[in-house]
C-alpha cells in the first residue's frame, strides 16, 4: 500500500527530488536501492503531465536514423531489450507495420537498409523483434483497414510498449518500498540556501495547505516543463507539444508506423486498452505549462493526415478522447521540434541544484543512474547502480508466460474474461492475487465498468485504495485512463466515485467536487 505522509518530509534527507514524473520516479527508485535517505516531491499526480502523455512505447526511435543519432537509438535499444526483461508486466512486445507505397519517401530499399540497422543496433533480437518483408497481399492481410491503392508490400519490426503512467506510479511505490518518503500534491515554493548552496527546499502540501522546510545534502529537479520556476534563463531550452487522440480499435493488434503526407513528420497508429491511439504532433510551444490542451488545428492534423492512409476515413465525431503534453528538449538551432535531439543532459545551477533536460521515456532509467552517481560523487557515497540488475517491485517471481497462464485460469474460475485478466496482469503483477481477493469477496466487481474496455469494477477499488490516489480525476485519468478511453458522463462518473467514497472518506459534497472537478 502506498500511503501518503506528508508529515515525513519534515526529516533531513540525502537527497531531495522535485517532480514526480519518470526521471523522477527512476531517480529516487535509483538512489533508495543505494541505500540513500531519499525525498521525492510532485507538485500534482505522479506522471500528470509530460510523463502520462507520451505514446506509450518503449522503443529505440526508428526515426531517429534518419538523423544519424545512432548513440541515441543504441542506447534507447538496450534499455528497451533490459526493460523487456525485468519488468515483463510492465513493458511488453508490440509489432509495428511500415507499409511501402508508389509514393512514399522511404521505398522498399532505404527501410529495408534501416531497419536492418536497426535490428543490429538491438544486439541481432530474437525472431519476435526482428523486421520482416511482406509483399503486397501479405501486408494487405495484416492489416485489412489500410488503403491498398499504390500500395507496394511492406515490413514489421518490433519494439515494445508501456503504461506510461504506471510504469512511473511502480517505481514510485519501489522506491518508497526501499524507504524513501513520497508524496504528491507536494508543491515546491522555494529552493532554500545555505552559504549560496542550495540545502532544502520549502514545500506546501497540495491536500491541508501547511507547509514543510525539507532538509537535503543534496537537491535535483526533474520537473520537466516547470524547469523555468528553478532555473529562469531558458536559453537551453525548448519546449514542444505533442497530442494524442484516441479513436475506435481496428482489426489489428500490431501498430502502424506512417508519414503525414502534409510534412513527411512520422506518426503512430497504436492499439491501446481496446482503442487505438494517433498521434503523434510536435510543434512549438509557448503557452502556459499548466495549461496544456488539444487544439483543434492539431486535431484536424492527425485526422487528415491517418485519412491518406485509411480505407474508411475517421471523422471529429469518432474522436472518442485526447490528452496533450510538453516535451522539454535541449535547445537547437533545427527548424522544427521535430528535428531536434531527444538526448538529455545534467546540468548545475550557481547554488549547487542538479537538473536534467530532454531525454526520453525508454532511456530514462540509465539517465537516472547518472544524476545518482553524480550525487553519490558529490557525497562520498561509494554506492553503483542496482536497477539494471533488479527485477521490477511487482513483477511475478517465477517464468511470465508459466505465472500468466496460472493467473489466467484463476481469473476464469471468478468469472473475470480473459481480456480483462491479460490487462490486470500487465496493470498489476504480483498485486493480480489482491483483485482476485476483493472478487472473491464480491463476485459483482468482476463486471467490466465499461463494456469496450478490459477494466472491472475491483481495479478500480484496489487503485483508490493503494495507490495514493487524492483525487478522483487521479484514479479516472492515470490509475484506469477511462476518462480518456471512453466518453463517461456526469452519471457514470459520479456513481464510480460514489464507490470509492468509503474507500477514500468521501462525504456527499466531498463526492460532486471530485465529479465536477473531471470536467464534462
Amino acid at each position: 500500500m502506498m500511503k501518503r505522509d506528508f508529515s515525513a518530509l519534515q526529516g533531513e534527507f540525502d537527497m531531495l527530488v522535485c517532480g514526480g514524473g519518470i526521471y523522477g520516479a527512476w531517480t529516487a527508485y535509483d538512489a533508495a536501492l543505494r541505500g540513500l535517505k531519499v525525498a521525492l516531491v510532485e507538485q500534482g499526480d505522479w506522471a500528470s503531465a509530460t510523463s502520462s502523455a507520451s505514446s506509450k512505447l518503449i522503443h529505440g526511435g526508428l526515426r531517429y536514423l534518419e538523423t544519424y543519432d545512432f548513440k541515441l537509438v543504441r542506447k534507447a535499444l538496450k534499455e528497451r531489450r533490459l526493460l523487456l526483461q525485468i519488468a515483463p508486466h510492465r513493458v511488453w512486445p508490440l509489432r509495428f507495420g511500415v507499409p511501402v507505397y508508389a509514393d512514399s519517401r522511404n521505398g522498399t530499399l532505404k527501410l529495408k537498409a534501416g531497419l536492418t540497422l536497426y535490428d543490429t543496433l538491438a544486439g541481432f533480437p530474437d525472431g519476435q523483434m526482428r523486421h520482416r518483408h511482406f509483399g503486397r497481399a501479405q501486408f494487405s492481410d495484416h492489416f485489412p483497414f489500410l488503403d491498398e491503392a499504390s500500395l507496394k508490400g511492406g515490413f514489421t519490426y518490433g519494439d515494445a510498449q508501456t503504461d506510461d503512467a504506471r510504469l512511473v506510479l511502480e517505481l514510485v511505490a519501489g522506491a518508497m518500498a526501499q524507504g524513501a518518503v513520497c508524496v504528491n500534491y507536494a508543491k515546491l515554493l522555494a529552493w532554500n540556501e545555505v552559504r549560496g548552496q542550495v540545502c532544502g527546499a520549502t514545500v506546501q502540501d497540495g491536500v491541508s495547505g501547511i507547509t514543510a522546510q525539507v532538509r537535503a545534502r543534496q537537491c535535483v529537479s526533474t520537473a520537466g516543463p516547470w524547469m523555468a520556476a528553478i532555473a529562469p534563463d531558458q536559453a537551453w531550452c525548448r519546449l514542444s507539444r505533442g497530442i494524442h487522440l484516441v479513436m475506435p480499435a481496428l482489426q489489428t493488434g500490431e501498430a502502424i508506423l506512417l508519414t503525414a503526407k502534409q510534412d513527411g513528420r512520422v506518426f503512430f497508429i497504436i492499439p491501446w486498452y481496446g482503442r487505438t491511439l494517433l498521434g503523434t504532433t510536435d510543434t512549438d510551444y509557448r503557452g502556459d505549462v499548466d495549461r496544456v490542451v488539444v487544439e483543434e488545428e492539431d486535431v484536424a492534423y492527425l485526422l487528415a493526415a491517418a485519412n491518406r492512409y485509411l480505407k474508411t476515413g475517421w471523422t471529429r465525431q469518432d474522436v472518442i478522447g485526447s490528452y496533450a503534453g510538453v516535451r522539454v528538449m535541449k535547445q537547437s538551432d533545427a527548424a522544427h521540434p521535430s528535428d531536434a535531439s531527444r538526448d538529455w543532459e545534467l546540468k548545475t545551477t550557481g547554488n549547487g541544484l542538479l537538473y536534467a533536460i530532454g531525454g526520453k521515456l525508454t532511456s530514462a532509467r540509465e539517465d537516472a543512474a547518472v544524476i545518482v552517481d553524480t550525487v553519490c560523487t558529490r557525497s562520498g557515497v561509494a554506492a553503483g547502480c542496482a536497477t539494471g540488475g533488479r527485477d521490477f517491485p511487482w513483477k511475478p517471481p517465477r517464468k511470465f508466460e508459466e505465472w500468466s497462464d496460472q493467473t489466467g485460469a484463476q481469473a476464469q474460475r471468478l468469472g473475470i474474461d480473459a481480456e480483462c485478466a491479460k490487462w490486470l496482469r500487465r496493470r498489476h503483477g504480483v498485486r493480480i492475487e489482491q483483485i482476485y481477493r476483493l472478487v472473491g469477496e464480491a463476485p459483482q466487481l468482476a463486471a467490466r465498468i465499461v463494456p469496450a474496455l478490459p477494466f472491472i469494477h475491483a481495479d478500480l477499488l484496489l487503485c483508490a485504495r493503494d495507490e495514493m490516489v487524492v483525487h478522483l480525476a487521479d484514479l479516472l485519468r492515470r490509475r484506469l485512463p477511462l476518462l480518456i478511453l471512453a466518453r463517461l458522463d456526469t452519471a457514470e462518473v459520479r456513481r464510480l466515485a460514489e464507490l470509492v467514497a468509503p474507500v477514500m472518506g468521501w462525504d456527499e459534497d466531498r463526492i460532486a467536487r471530485e465529479v465536477e472537478a473531471c470536467g464534462p
